[in-house]
């Protein structure tokens, strides 16, 4: 048997944001095999749900994911509105989406900018991170916060959006437009980027539907879903917005993707303000009856979903959680290998991957019995602290 060298890549690496493992077994410059590692940095989100009332379960989704943060929260909010039949006052309808589609243009345009930086386009990547600083103010005056926005509550949001904010957030629009186009012209004109990008990292349509991959990922293969039209939510089926498709399912077109979905953004935005009727923000449930919910969400990197059971007291039962990443990541097996090295890290960012939306932990047993407590956990994490002082001779 002929050796394949293998060219590991983390579990900690300067180009990933969070501790993930990949194998690249290669033969010369081409990917032959990959083996993929996760499970790093579990942090017990459902459990820690759980625990928790209702609203407290909504700040606790919401660090799920920093570029997420509307997103979980709506779909945590849907579910248990879903088991109560509760209704949301419409203004509050167009405020989730609102808030919602700024969190698109602000994912977007991060991962523009990282996209850039992984190519070695350093220009791309400040320019995203700049254009994006128009998104995270109206973000800011909206909400309070640039991330983890704490605005969504069951039965409505927390915040109303003030008449004196609309003017500052249409001109702010007004300017992040003029630089996307920039952005958009700077990118999809771009030889060298057609010629790197074009044909790399191509995810079949066929492939797309057998993996059930979700979001621009899905779309730029030309699977047509859309959350937001498939499965109405906020105010979306009063808006009038496109669904935007690829076809080549390569890097380039999950870019093109990406970057005309930020219009639509921009307009539907747009359309929310001029359409935004007034009354309450908030229809205050006081109880939650036993039963089940779901709340589905188009987050920027595909459909967020989560289920609640609830027994009739004031916390969940059950809090399961499935984030798009966990759905797209085994897309990257499919089409990494046959590709060059290089072209490695793009295939993958290209996905727009977030592990800590992904991590969860199984324990595999064919007993009855239970293999590890949380208090066994906290003594390995002790012990394995206290070797590692030891060895050291750390006091």
């Amino acid at each position: 048997m002929s050796y394949k060298p293998t060219i590991p890549i983390g579990p900690y690496h300067p180009l990933q944001e969070e501790p993930e493992f990949y194998k690249l077994v290669v033969d010369g410059e081409k990917v032959v095999d990959v083996d993929v590692r996760i499970g790093y940095n579990h942090r017990g989100i459902e459990k820690i749900s759980e625990a928790k009332t209702f609203d407290q379960s909504l700040f606790i989704v919401e660090r799920i994911c920093g570029i997420c943060s509307s997103s979980h929260p709506i779909a945590c909010a849907q579910a248990v509105e879903d088991i109560g039949n509760i209704e949301v006052p419409e203004r509050a309808l167009y405020i989730r989406t609102i808030v919602q589609e700024l969190e698109r243009l602000h994912s977007h345009m991060l991962w523009v900018g990282l996209a850039g930086h992984f190519l070695g386009y350093n220009t791309v990547f400040m320019w995203g991170w700049k254009y994006r600083e128009p998104i995270c103010d109206i973000m800011e005056t909206v909400t309070g916060n640039r991330q983890n926005y704490a605005m969504m509550k069951v039965g409505g949001v927390r915040r109303d959006i003030e008449k004196e904010h609309i003017s500052y957030i249409l001109t702010r629009l007004d300017e992040f437009l003029g630089q996307l186009e920039m952005l958009k012209g700077a990118v999809l004109d771009d030889p060298v980027l057609h010629s790197r990008l074009k044909g790399v990292g191509i995810l079949s349509k066929e492939d797309a539907i057998d993996y059930a991959a979700l979001g621009p990922t899905a779309r730029a293969s030309g699977v047509d879903i859309d959350v937001r039209r498939d499965h109405p939510y906020a105010a979306y089926d009063r808006l009038k917005w496109n669904v935007i498709m690829g076809k080549n399912g390569d890097v380039f077109d999950k870019a093109v993707v990406r970057i005309l979905e930020m219009f639509e953004s921009v307009s539907i935005i747009r359309q929310c303000l001029d359409k935004m009727p007034s009354g309450a923000i908030d229809s205050n449930p006081k109880d939650i009856p036993p039963g089940e919910g779901i709340g589905q969400v188009e987050a920027p990197r595909g459909e967020c979903f989560h289920y609640i059971r609830s027994d009739g007291s004031n916390s969940p039962v059950r809090h399961k959680i499935r984030a798009p990443t966990y759905m797209n990541f085994p897309t990257f097996r499919e089409t990494v290998i046959g590709q060059t090295v290089s072209d490695a890290t793009i295939i993958l960012a290209a996905i727009d991957p977030c592990y800590c939306c992904t991590e969860r932990m199984l324990i595999v047993d064919d007993s009855d019995k239970e293999v590890l407590k949380f208090q066994d956990l906290v003594r390995l994490s002790q012990e394995k602290t206290k070797k590692i002082k030891d060895k050291y001779g750390i006091k």
